[in-house]
């Protein structure tokens, strides 16, 4: 009896680090603006003429084909405006703001639907068992991250930031504590790539950022007395706190619901990217039969 040896060896490249970058829409779900009708908590209360845009950079490792961990630098632009709803109450309070985001997160993925790329080779025996090309991936995500915001409203023209304004009487009796223009988020989310070739692909994101401030937009609690905070901070400060539209008497009195500090501020990302592989060495794999 005679038995035949054969021997191969597979060539291909390992790429565990990936960059990436995107842009796409940003909504804001806070106190300020709003779908039409009465207001809601979550992704029924966006308002998508509101919508502004968000950008990013980071770099992706992938541990083994299922997780991976990524590195992200993001920034957007969130607004609201009570102007654009319908819903009376929110309609006559008339408040309006935009703000910045700058974001550094950590995120971990994990890949449900995973990209095959097709095996090659040397000997033309073998070429018939080559892997089919699955070019589609899918993950989900959730991380941590920590963001820089500035609230800032229009007035006679010109935005100007709310802050330093103190618009419902920080730092006065009675008045809540100054917010940070820090705070930190947990971004979950859906993403999807498409493999165009072996270094480039693209793909989308959708993910939302809780957040731990109900203060992007600057409100939060209740109407302050304008005459106590035109003479702490300024004629400024008393018009922006309150520039109701005065169609619903007693509405905004001092004392009065201003905002609903129950549910904290969050943002939304949808963003289309492209991903570039940092490939290594070329690792060559033999067996023998």
């Amino acid at each position: 009896m005679v038995f035949h040896h054969y021997s191969f060896s597979q060539r291909r490249k390992t790429s565990k680090y990936e960059l990436l970058g995107g842009i796409g829409p940003t909504s804001f779900l806070g106190d300020v603006g709003g779908a039409p009708g009465v207001g809601t908590h979550f992704l029924r209360d966006l308002n998508f003429s509101a919508t502004r845009y968000n950008l990013y950079a980071g770099i992706r490792y992938k541990t083994n084909p299922y997780f991976g961990f990524k590195a992200m630098l993001a920034y957007g632009m969130v607004s609201g405006n009570d102007a654009l709803t319908s819903e009376p109450y929110r309609h006559n309070r008339n408040l309006n703001f935009r703000s910045p985001i700058v974001e550094i997160s950590a995120q971990a993925e994990f890949y449900f639907l995973r990209e095959k790329t097709q095996t090659r080779y040397r000997i033309s025996a073998l070429k018939n068992n080559r892997k089919k090309n699955k070019r589609t991936s899918a993950y989900i995500f959730v991380g941590f991250g920590t963001f820089f915001y500035m609230p800032e409203a229009k007035y006679q023209g010109n935005w100007v930031h709310l802050r330093p304004l103190h618009t419902e009487g920080q730092g006065l009796p009675g008045g809540p504590k100054q917010y940070s223009n820090f705070n930190v988020c947990i971004p979950i989310g859906l993403g999807m790539k498409y493999a165009i070739n072996k270094k480039w692909s693209v793909g989308a994101e959708l993910s939302v950022r809780k957040t731990f401030t109900d203060y992007i937009d600057d409100v939060s609690t209740t109407y302050y007395d304008p005459a106590k905070l035109q003479q702490a901070y300024g004629p400024v400060s008393a018009a922006l706190s309150n520039p109701s539209l005065g169609l619903i008497p007693g509405a905004t009195a001092p004392g009065q619901e201003r905002g609903n500090p129950k549910y904290q501020d969050a943002y939304i990302f949808l963003t289309f990217n492209v991903n570039y592989k940092l490939f290594g060495k070329r690792r060559i794999t033999r067996a023998k039969f």
